[in-house]
């Protein structure tokens, strides 16, 4: 069910064309965050989820990076996002491999290089680039790897991609 290997190549070219400097872990592929953790507890920073999401009035897209242990109420993001509450909801599984080319399990913010017409919008965990994390995970386009680069490399990745990121706090 991992997602395609290539796929995995052209973001790290991309990533090394910005000149951004990651650390990889690979590990047994994983579909939960808890199945993750076993795997990447000894490294340092933050671990998140990605949860890719739509809303079901105005039928745009999002992608939602958080602190892997952060507890979610999707009503109140969706309520915050001005959007109503309870208007959001997981996105299908077709729509995320045609809009960021991944499988479920394998939700990311690093497949925003795969949204060229920029149609997802990027909601940020406020600790992952304010928290003084040394670094901040996600999977590289496959969930048999963790990928950590500095939160200021994320939001310079979020910045070539043209994506800027709606930052919110949830503590």
């Amino acid at each position: 069910m991992a997602s395609d290997p290539d796929l995995r190549k052209q973001l790290e070219q991309f990533l090394e064309r910005l000149n951004i400097d990651t650390i990889c872990v690979d590990h047994p592929e994983v579909f939960t965050v808890e199945e993750m953790m076993p795997h990447v507890a000894h490294l340092s920073g933050a671990v998140t989820k990605n949860l890719f999401l739509k809303d079901k009035k105005k039928k745009s897209l999002w992608l939602l990076s958080v602190r892997h242990d952060r507890q979610l109420d999707l009503g109140d993001v969706s309520k915050r996002l001005g959007l109503g509450g309870g208007n959001l909801r997981l996105a299908d599984e077709a729509l995320l491999l045609e809009k960021l080319r991944v499988r479920q399990g394998c939700v990311t913010a690093l497949a925003l290089f795969c949204d060229t017409d920029q149609s997802v919008k990027v909601v940020l965990d406020h600790d992952l680039t304010h928290g003084g994390h040394q670094r901040v995970y996600f999977h590289p386009m496959t969930n048999s790897a963790t990928m950590g680069l500095k939160p200021d490399d994320l939001l310079r990745f979020l910045k070539e991609t043209k994506h800027e990121p709606v930052v919110l706090s949830f503590d």
